[in-house]
């Protein structure tokens, strides 16, 4: 064996290790990528154009950093994409949370610990690893946390394929988990993207409450109640209120009925399970929050990044969407003074759905 063919098997031999103590971190699936994101920059500007991002502007931002990885981090050569599974082992069954209509729904995400917080430091811990073996290399981070193409980078790394949804979707795992990514200056080899596996179903796109996934794979995020509710910083618009239903922080429907799901496993992350009851609480109960509770049990949460009244604003607009009951009502104009004048419009658009005059 020559001395190239020497160095090829211990770069291979570097990847199966990082594979390995990624599973032994906690990480469900572990891949390597290159940094060729030709196919993904074209549809990301695509989308841009369309103006499917709405208010994020940050995803316009930056430049080509977010679709030419070696731009956002100069001597980058390859991608360590990791997944982390996290539907929560025990809590209420979503679907029958969601049936409810004064029920809150809350992402299944959302229900634990912030999960930017525990999959950063399952990476750092990785690289740590890395580091202890081959010492000082460059690398960086990220968990959703800068200009990054998770999604592509995961299904080059054979994690998964983009979905119609355009959510990645793993043949025995589904959907329910978390991307995050190691840029390294190591010349590791890559792995093989997986083929897609969606075929003629339509069930997330048909599924959707407001109709936002306008085509196969384009998802129009101004529509997306997990946007409106959370990425909106303003008001929601009026004609997309009642498709909301009782969803007050994010939505899951395209997740819950993708056949995929059938075979995803409970994450074994206590960090995730449900906080305050959160996955089964009623939207009264909710709206009674005053925001020192709010700012209390939310902490450490993705919640908390929404504020007390954005987060008042999403439960009125469910509150408009429940069954009128004086307990209803009476919950609505409790609210009706607040001094933001974003939460008292919703209030007063959800007494007015209630058929009764603020």
């Amino acid at each position: 064996m020559n001395e190239s063919q020497n160095q090829a098997a211990d770069w291979q031999q570097l990847a199966d290790d990082i594979k390995r103590w990624g599973r032994e971190l906690g990480l469900q699936k572990v891949g390597i990528s290159d940094i060729q994101l030709s196919a993904a920059e074209a549809r990301h500007f695509e989308r841009l154009a369309k103006g499917y991002h709405g208010e994020m502007g940050y995803m316009a931002s930056h430049g080509h950093k977010r679709t030419r990885p070696a731009e956002l981090v100069p001597g980058t050569l390859s991608i360590i994409s990791v997944r982390m599974d996290y539907l929560p082992a025990a809590g209420a069954d979503p679907e029958a949370v969601l049936s409810d209509p004064n029920k809150a729904y809350i992402s299944r995400y959302a229900l634990g610990r912030d999960y930017h917080k525990v999959l950063r430091k399952r990476l750092q811990k990785l690289a740590t690893r890395i580091e202890q073996h081959i010492g000082d290399f460059g690398y960086r981070v990220f968990t959703d946390s800068a200009p990054v193409l998770e999604r592509p980078i995961a299904e080059k790394a054979g994690l998964g394929w983009i979905g119609k949804h355009s959510n990645l979707l793993a043949e025995h795992t589904g959907s329910w988990f978390f991307l995050g990514e190691i840029y390294t200056d190591l010349p590791l080899p890559v792995d093989t993207p997986v083929a897609p596996h969606c075929g003629t179903c339509t069930a997330c796109i048909d599924v959707c409450p407001t109709r936002a996934i306008v085509a196969p794979y384009e998802v129009d995020a101004r529509l997306c109640i997990s946007y409106l509710t959370i990425e909106l910083h303003g008001a929601i618009p009026v004609k997309l209120r009642p498709l909301l239903g009782n969803r007050i922080y994010g939505c899951d429907d395209c997740q819950l009925f993708c056949p995929w799901n059938r075979f995803a496993q409970p994450s074994p992350e206590v960090d995730f399970l449900p906080r305050h009851t959160l996955d089964d609480s009623t939207l009264i109960e909710l709206f009674g929050w005053d925001e020192e509770t709010f700012l209390q049990r939310t902490e450490g949460s993705p919640i908390r990044r929404i504020g007390h009244q954005r987060w008042l604003r999403n439960i009125a607009v469910a509150l408009g969407n429940a069954p009128s009951s004086e307990a209803t009502i009476a919950a609505l104009r409790s609210r009706l003074n607040h001094p933001s004048a974003l939460v008292r419009e919703h209030v007063q658009w959800a007494l007015e759905r209630q058929q009764v005059q603020p």
